[in-house]
Formats: C-alpha cells, structure tokens, sequence
C-alpha cells in the first residue's frame, strides 16, 4: 500500500513536505506543491481526511448558506462553488435558511460555529455585524456574493446599472410605456436586490424624459407565477397597456410571456419583454435578458476563498469585487409596433 513516505521519496522532498502539500499548508513553493501533487497521483496515494485534517487543523470542507435553494440562481452559485471546490479538494456543506429566522440562528449559532467547516460562503445574505464577528471570532474565512457586507470580501452585481441597461435597451428599441414587474417592501431581498432594480428602471427613464407612471409598476415575488399574475395585470388594460416589459428576473419574464400568448397577445409584436440572469430556460423562451452568471459567481467566490485560506496579501483584491453582466438579445423584444 503507498504511504506518505513512497510519495516523498518518488518527489525527491521530505514527508513533512509532502504533508504540507497536500493538506494546503504555507511553506511550500508552487512548483513544490506541483511536483509533490503529481507524485501521488502517479503512485495512486490518497489522503485520510482523518490525518489531514490532525496535520493542517482544517476539515476540507466549506459551508455555504442560502436563503432559498428553489430559485435557480442560488442553485447555481452553489454548482459553481461545488465544482471550484472539488477541484481545490474540498467538500461543500450547504446551509438553506428556508426556514426563516430560526433556521438563520441555529444555522449561526451552532452549526458554523461548531469545527465542521473551514470557511463559509454567504450567497445573497446581509449579514449582521454579530453574525460576521462570530465568524471572524473563530478564524472562520468569509466572503459574499452579493454585497457588500461591511469588512467582507464580497462579490457584487452592480443591481441600477443592470436594471438601467435592461430598460435602456427597450427605449433604444423606441418604447415610451414600459411597465416594471419587480420587488417592493413585501418581496424585497437582502441588499434591497429588487429595489435597486427598480431604481435602476426609474432612473433610466427618467434620464430618457420619459415618466415613471406608477400604475406600469406591479410587485411580484422573483416566481414564475408571480410575475404571470403581475403581467396579467399590466397587459389586461387594452386602453393603458404598456409596449413593453422590463422584469427584475427572467423567472417573471417567463411569467410575463406566459401571460401575455394567454392574453391572446404576441411577443414581442405586441408587447416586448426582458429580464434579468440568462436562466437555463431564456434560450427556450427567446426571452431577452441581462446575464450575471451565478455559475462564474459560485466558482469566483471559491477562489476568492482560496486566497483567504492560504493568505498571500500581495495578491489580494480589493473587499468588492465587482461582477461583470452582459446584454443579452434575443426574440423577445422588439421595435414597437405602428
């Protein structure tokens, strides 16, 4: 059976070396770290995660808390994480706080907090200042996607500018009645997400001398079915129906498309829609959209962590770190019809 001992005497280097290697410990120059690493994979040797653990006082294992896993940007930030992880040698243990602020406490008072995991990634989550501190208390590396969060490097989407480039696009396209289908205080998130958007819209209309009519806004909760009965709403006043649609998700984009074929209208012939991701389904729906890749988001943010675990101050960022998004066009919007 190959031990510590075969792999350090096929690299040429000591077993505390190859230890260090292999358990992510400092001291160990890259081109060390290399050799050692295709050492052991050519004479197939395994690390215990028992022994790993004793030698570099770390787990290998990554806690990421949610608040929803039902939505599909948060399902893949975590794949994107999960895949980062796994080729850094890491485990992912994952937190969803569906249950509300009981499952929050006893996620933050017990389970990260207990030696199960060696850093946690807070996906869309402003966390309290006591919340960061627990963390911090017990040399727990943090970052977050979706910021910022104070003393925190966080990964973070500018929310106004990709909700006035949505808009911008459809007053590009000539449309003047454009109707929003986003969050307020009943559906807000944290970080204010579909607030922001919302004043991205408005400020994009605004700087166009276009007004912002109260009645073309319609909350909805970042669902299908919500931005479905929303859409129903704008498009069902044939005297003061809107030309066009800027939705704070694609989810509600898909909802509005839905609404509006059940309506007896054609998109974008009567009526353009866009929204916000690039969702797995806006290809399929033609939907029109600002992409802000949550996969390069979960795997950014692994990488981010990286740094934090094996401290090398002279590489690192900046605490925000800013995210690109991308205009994305496709069959669903459209210059108003004459």
């Amino acid at each position: 059976m190959i031990n510590i001992a075969d792999v350090a005497r096929h690299a040429g280097v000591s077993t505390a070396t190859v230890s260090r290697a292999l358990s992510g410990g400092h001291h160990v120059s890259p081109a060390t770290r290399l050799r050692v690493e295709a050492s052991a994979t050519h004479l197939g040797y395994v690390v215990s995660s028992n022994a790993s653990s004793l030698a570099s006082g770390r787990m290998k294992n990554i806690g990421v808390v949610v608040p929803f896993l039902n939505h599909w940007f948060f399902a893949s930030v975590v794949e994107g994480a999960q895949q980062a992880l796994q080729r850094h040698g890491y485990d992912l243990t994952l937190y969803n706080l569906t249950g509300g602020l009981e499952a929050r406490r006893s996620v933050f008072e017990h389970f990260l907090l207990r030696q199960r995991v060696d850093a946690v990634i807070a996906v869309s989550l402003e966390l309290t200042e006591n919340e960061v501190a627990r963390l911090h208390a017990l040399n727990k590396p943090l970052v977050g996607v979706g910021g910022p969060l104070a003393g925190v490097r966080t990964l973070t989407v500018d929310d106004l500018a990709v909700a006035r480039l949505a808009t911008e696009h459809l007053i590009a396209l000539g449309h003047t009645r454009i109707a929003h289908i986003g969050g307020d205080k009943a559906f807000d998130l944290d970080f204010n997400l579909p607030t922001n958007r919302r004043f991205g819209y408005e400020a994009a209309l605004v700087a166009a001398g276009i007004e912002a009519r109260r009645d073309d806004f319609r909350p909805a909760d970042f669902t299908t079915a919500g931005g479905y009965q929303a859409a129903k709403q704008l498009l069902g006043r044939p005297h003061e129906r809107p030309t066009a649609i800027f939705a704070a998700s694609d989810e509600m984009a898909i909802g509005s498309i839905l609404a509006a074929r059940d309506l007896g209208l054609a998109v974008p012939g009567d009526v353009s829609v866009i929204g916000v991701d690039d969702h797995e389904l806006a290809a399929f729906f033609g939907l029109s959209t600002v992409a802000q890749f949550p996969q390069q988001q979960g795997e950014k943010a692994v990488e981010v962590l990286m740094e934090e675990l094996r401290p090398h101050p002279e590489s690192r960022t900046g605490l925000n770190i800013n995210m690109p998004f991308e205009l994305i066009v496709r069959g669903s919007t459209a210059r108003p019809a004459m």
